[in-house]
């Protein structure tokens, strides 16, 4: 039975939008599953479509279908240019966000018409769906930005066996994809010039720079990025001094930590140590166990680190196949920079080629990957 205030017009504009909306998460709930393989993306948008059902109540969606009238809609006629046509899975899955939360509004507003506290419900789930949109275009472009690191390497001076411009130089040579800054004690005024020089150096080199906890430095050296610790500025403080375009990593060094990593939507999550590390040390160590155990819970690249060198980089692709690994003293304390990182790269290629084969590789989908970067 409808809610006295509601006329049966009203009702099918509700209908209407209620199947709306539910497809639409449908279809953001596949993409999350089967393209990205992001469980927790997943389960968002599978939490949206029981929330919706729940604040509008099982027994009004039933009235609402019996004042459904398919003959006599004359929306089912009309079509927008470009409807029928879709880039890619992302676009599909962008498209249908955008649908979900117009299809929400209009819910939002029609209901006030018999229940405003089931209006200010729907309101609550457009403003959650927002959040799960900008999750799932983050995520997209972080894997399509990241598919190429294979190799990540840390520079901090004192370490280097050689210079560090040069030593830098070796490593991107050698087909490292991504380097990371990080100074503790270096002044800012060389910091800085450091960083511009590297920024440089990695854009000649088609590599990717980041800058450690200094989103300062990043911005003013056109840095690629920002990496900051667990304990550091928060991810969207971040975002607010680099911009954003800007990649930002985060570290974790458990299970809990790389959960609550994702709310804050990084570009990629570090997780060790792997090993026991004269870096970095800590009292407790990660393990490839800690990566083997977060690998299903995102598609957002992940970052191996700590301790890892030539011989134990296939105990950490075990664990996670998918994962870039992040060296620092194996690499640049080495008497030959560019032989080390070859060697780490040779085992990502052979560790992905095997997922690749069994085809569980999504670095490997079309969709992830920028054309322009893969050519």
């Amino acid at each position: 039975m409808l809610d006295g205030a509601l006329t049966s017009d009203v009702a099918r504009v509700l209908d209407a939008n209620l199947n709306r909306a539910r497809e639409g998460l449908r279809v953001m709930e596949e993409y999350a599953r089967f393209v990205l393989g992001d469980a927790s993306l997943s389960a968002a948008c599978k939490g949206l479509r029981h929330s919706l059902a729940a604040a509008v109540g099982e027994e009004r969606i039933h009235a609402l279908q019996r004042c459904r009238d398919v003959a006599g809609d004359v929306g089912t006629a009309v079509s927008a240019g470009g409807e029928y046509q879709r880039r890619d899975a992302a676009h599909v899955a962008r498209a249908s966000a955008k649908r979900v939360t117009e299809a929400l509004r209009a819910i939002e507003e029609y209901l006030k018409v018999c229940d405003a506290a089931a209006g200010a419900a729907v309101e609550r789930l457009r403003y959650v769906c927002y959040e799960v949109e900008q999750r799932l275009g983050s995520v997209a472009e972080a894997v399509r930005r990241f598919a190429d690191v294979r190799v990540y390497v840390i520079l901090t001076e004192a370490i280097c066996a050689g210079g560090w411009i040069e030593t830098a130089g070796e490593v991107l040579k050698a087909g490292a994809e991504a380097l990371q800054l990080r100074e503790k004690t270096v002044p800012d005024r060389v910091m800085l010039e450091r960083a511009k020089r590297l920024a440089g150096l990695c854009r000649e080199h088609g590599a990717m720079f980041v800058v450690n906890d200094r989103p300062d430095i990043a911005a003013l050296s056109g840095a690629h990025g920002v990496h900051v610790g667990a304990e550091d500025l928060r991810v969207a403080d971040v975002r607010r001094i680099v911009g954003p375009d800007a990649i930002i990593g985060v570290s974790t060094h458990n299970v809990e930590q790389f959960g609550s990593s994702l709310e804050e939507m990084p570009d990629y999550v570090a997780v060790g140590p792997m090993f026991a590390s004269a870096t970095k040390p800590r009292e407790s160590v990660a393990g490839p166990e800690t990566l083997a155990a977060v690998r299903g819970m995102t598609a957002l690249p992940r970052v191996a680190i700590g301790g890892i060198h030539a011989q134990n980089a296939d105990e950490v692709l075990a664990a996670d196949p998918h994962a870039a690994l992040c060296a620092c003293r194996a690499v640049i304390g080495a008497a030959d920079p560019g032989e080390v990182v070859r060697r780490l790269t040779k085992r990502v290629d052979a560790a992905r080629n095997e997922a690749r084969t069994r085809g569980h590789d999504p670095a490997a989908r079309e969709h992830l990957i920028d054309p322009r970067r893969s050519a």
